[in-house]
């Protein structure tokens, strides 16, 4: 920002009919507000320096209902008896689950439930070594999956492979006596080969709502696919940390590989956000040079926003060990009881590292961090 104005004496923001004007000594920049966002006269203020950066504050009106943008939240909340859904691979769009009605829909429940049967129980765990699994025309929500029984028309639509996963050390054992290694059937596309879940019991699929779309049964084997599938996930898992949040009070979540290791943590701090990008061109951009044109001339330019909508604020830290510079919040987080675990696989781990790490980048360097955290914003 120093490159087009040195102080705040040099800058003046003002707002227009929806719009906000950033005069500079280089010109005059416009930019349009999200419809129903307006610059409430009077409250912009000068903020801090931080660095090269110049920051303002301000307050906007917001009409109501603006910040819904056709959101509708992720597919647990769309689940309902008695209607006729199909499944889709999300990658390639092919459908991988016919018509599928269920006369039950139920959550499972929490992830953690297991280890607190000795508090519920006076007498030997009655559920030991059994498992929660749909009968038949049953759906069984999770966190991040769905359980639901398999049929005979999977067998031209899905493959399943045995696939053996890293040996897992006993706590407390030392690396000669790791526990038995153990694999598990994996369940990808035929289409595409695109990995979807896997068979956890004889008849039963188990699909990460990152991997697969459910959409109402049209009649048509094929539909046009996300156009951007890291929107597809950043839009999913923040519906859900948004329906976790509310539904059980929890904000901070640990998302972990199926090896049940974490790979990042997640602090949801706000779900009110409002974020609008902007298109660069040639002549202008939304960031330091923003009122930069060809040859510096005063000039006049004009943008408006490419997309508006709902967003969720998070803090976020690397687990793994070539990216975590702080392991002492790392291991606080592994034994925090209130820390919720997310599970997907490991490959969805590394898109979501990468939407969030996205994300950081389009900030001003200033504010990429929070203590040991980055910062991003995840779109609803």
């Amino acid at each position: 920002m120093r490159d087009v104005a040195k102080s705040y004496a040099e800058v003046r923001v003002t707002g227009g009919d929806s719009s906000l004007h950033i005069q500079t000594p280089r010109g005059l920049l416009i930019v349009e507000l999200p419809a129903g966002v307006s610059l409430v006269e009077g409250s912009c203020r000068e903020a801090p320096e931080r660095g090269d950066e110049i920051h303002f504050r301000m307050r906007l009106n917001v009409d109501q209902h603006t910040d819904d943008t056709g959101a509708l939240g992720s597919v647990m909340e769309r689940l309902q008896v008695r209607e006729s859904y199909s499944f889709h691979c999300q990658s390639c769009g092919t459908r991988v689950l016919e018509e599928r009605v269920f006369k039950r829909v139920l959550p499972l429940p929490n992830c953690n439930w297991s280890s607190l049967v000795d508090d519920w129980c006076c007498h030997p765990d009655p559920f030991a070594n059994l498992k929660l699994l749909p009968r038949a025309e049953d759906c069984l929500l999770g966190d991040t999956h769905l359980l639901v029984p398999l049929d005979r028309g999977c067998e031209e639509t899905l493959t399943q492979e045995l696939s053996p996963i890293t040996n897992k050390m006993a706590e407390g054992q030392n690396q000669d006596t790791p526990k038995p290694n153990r694999r598990r059937t994996l369940v990808s596309c035929k289409s595409c080969t695109a990995g979807l879940g896997e068979a956890v019991a004889p008849g039963t699929l188990k699909l990460y709502i990152t991997e697969v779309t459910v959409r109402p049964s049209v009649g048509d084997s094929q539909f046009d696919t996300s156009p951007d599938r890291s929107l597809f996930l950043e839009q999913t898992i923040a519906a859900r940390l948004v329906e976790l949040s509310s539904s059980q009070s929890v904000f901070r979540f640990s998302i972990q590989a199926s090896d049940g290791k974490a790979f990042i943590l997640l602090w949801l701090l706000n779900s009110d956000s409002l974020i609008a990008s902007f298109s660069a061109t040639p002549s202008s951009t939304v960031r330091g040079d923003a009122v930069t044109s060809p040859g510096h001339h005063q000039c006049s330019e004009h943008q408006s926003p490419t997309e508006a909508g709902s967003a969720v604020k998070v803090l976020y830290l690397p687990c793994s060990p070539s990216a975590s510079t702080h392991q002492d919040v790392v291991d606080t987080w592994e034994k925090d009881i209130g820390v919720h675990p997310l599970e997907l696989p490991l490959t969805t781990c590394q898109e979501l590292l990468s939407v969030l790490t996205a994300s950081t980048s389009c900030l001003p360097p200033s504010l990429h961090s929070m203590n040991s955290y980055q910062v991003a914003y995840m779109r609803l």
